[in-house]
């Protein structure tokens, strides 16, 4: 199955020599399924014909806010819609969870509650998963036909299913304790102090981004639902 990855942002300039780009964090992650990949840097205006690109989608975190007026949005989000119209399965990651959200209908806003860093709880339906976080902003509204799969106290709409198709999630997965140390040491500078110490503190502890790699995966080789 070929996967097309929509990077609508890179990695910080310091770690991607090391770890590489958002897309090859998704491609370790999901690695042992058969998939084959292909990316798209939308970020910098390169986009796919349309959703027949690729047999499923994937797109990816970035630094900047799904309400930002950046001329790749729009674009970005009528792909989305496309995508989400031709029953092709599409999974998004943080900034991609937030941008479907937004393309589907629903509201994204920066959350008055401040900034979730580092290790997360999340309760999937009665199954916990730890899992690194990065995000001030949050999915406030649901888009049509969005169910809420998973939560914590901090983020209500952890991750979603919208339709039969479509898997969206607010943490990161594809970071592993090599990447957060790089978003700690490099990108922590609007976040409290406070919060950056725990989000060190914690980068010892075991994730469960294995065990959302697989969810992931399952979604995307069954074609969603």
């Amino acid at each position: 199955m070929k996967i097309g990855i929509l990077q609508p942002g890179h990695a910080p300039d310091e770690v991607r020599g090391e770890l590489g780009d958002y897309a090859d964090m998704f491609e370790r992650l999901l690695g042992g399924h058969d998939f084959s990949f292909q990316r798209w840097d939308v970020v910098d205006g390169i986009f796919p014909e349309g959703p027949l690109d690729a047999e499923a989608w994937l797109i990816t975190g970035s630094r900047h806010g799904v309400y930002e007026g950046h001329d790749w949005i729009a674009p970005l989000e009528e792909l989305i819609r496309q995508i989400a119209a031709s029953g092709r399965p599409l999974v998004g990651v943080c900034f991609g969870h937030q941008i479907i959200a937004q393309a589907l209908g629903g509201r994204v806003e920066k959350f008055a509650g401040g900034w979730a860093v580092g290790r997360q709880s999340y309760d999937f339906g009665g199954e916990t998963l730890a899992l690194n976080a990065w995000h001030q902003d949050q999915v406030v509204e649901l888009p049509e036909g969005a169910r809420v799969i998973a939560s914590n106290n901090f983020c209500e709409n952890a991750a979603l299913v919208i339709g039969d198709n479509v898997l969206t999630i607010q943490p990161h997965p594809e970071f592993a304790a090599e990447m957060m140390k790089g978003l700690i040491d490099y990108r922590s500078g609007a976040v409290a102090p406070a919060l950056v110490d725990e989000a060190r503190a914690s980068l010892a502890q075991s994730t469960d981004n294995a065990a959302m790699g697989a969810r992931m995966a399952e979604f995307l080789l069954k074609g969603g639902k």
